[in-house]
């Protein structure tokens, strides 16, 4: 009964990447200013997620210093990681310069970030639900709350990778069934691995932390109108803001 449990609150937990539905259907006049407000917004949400939640997780349970190695690792790993991709898509003259704007590669960082941060997710919920269900319960519902805009975010950043908002729907949720698949994991295996779940999160925040810091803020920094850096900005810190409202919401 405890895995069917884990099983339906993962499903629930992936359910919640649909949330980028309300904007599938929004008209595409100002398009471009609507995909900069969201990677506006993806960039504080990345930072935030970061810094307030893999991070402290990470450092609870494991040693620092190897903690922030992982994450520094992680961090040059998608760099690496980046610059082979957009070599190997490169749509390049024979001198080297790109003739096409293709951004695909950071959507790729993006999903295995994702994936892992879900992966963790289903951890925990089968960590709780094999603690007490009223337990996992809790969890569950923290874990949605939490997930609503950080899947915003996800999206956002799909998009901004250059997929149709249908594909980053259905991509996004794809990759959102890795809960269900960590949850799975961990109910047979989890003694066997949970020492290496604080290195999972410092992971998956070098990763998050690359994206925002070396692929998303640096875009903004093209705008050149005065009144779209302000609004950029401002929904730039909004980002990092809900992430801190959801994580007080989530403590009381």
């Amino acid at each position: 009964m405890t895995l069917f449990y884990i099983i339906l609150s993962t499903v629930f937990v992936s359910l919640v990447s649909f949330v980028g539905v309300f904007f599938l259907f929004k008209k595409k006049e100002n398009y471009s200013q609507f995909l900069k407000t969201i990677i506006s917004l993806a960039a504080g949400s990345l930072l935030a997620v970061t810094f307030l939640d893999l991070l402290p997780e990470a450092l609870e349970s494991g040693d620092v210093d190897s903690i922030l190695i992982t994450t520094l690792v992680s961090f040059l790993f998608f760099f690496v990681l980046e610059r082979f991709v957009h070599w190997h898509h490169c749509h390049c003259d024979n001198h080297g310069h790109s003739i096409k704007d293709d951004k695909k590669h950071i959507a790729i960082m993006s999903l295995i970030g994702d994936g892992i941060h879900n992966m963790l997710d289903g951890f925990l919920i089968a960590a709780t639900f094999m603690i007490d269900p009223v337990v996992g319960l809790v969890t569950t519902l923290a874990i949605v709350l939490h997930e609503i805009p950080q899947e915003i975010a996800d999206f956002g950043v799909l998009l901004y990778g250059g997929f149709s908002r249908r594909k980053a729907l259905f991509v996004n949720f794809l990759f959102a069934l890795t809960a269900v698949f960590g949850g799975i994991v961990f109910y047979y295996f989890g003694k066997s691995f949970e020492n290496l779940i604080p290195y999972f999160a410092a992971f998956a925040a070098g990763n998050f932390l690359y994206l925002a810091a070396a692929d998303l803020i640096p875009e903004l920094h093209h705008e050149q109108n005065k009144k779209n850096i302000i609004k950029h900005t401002v929904w730039l810190l909004f980002g990092v803001v809900i992430i801190v409202l959801f994580q007080l919401l989530i403590a009381e």
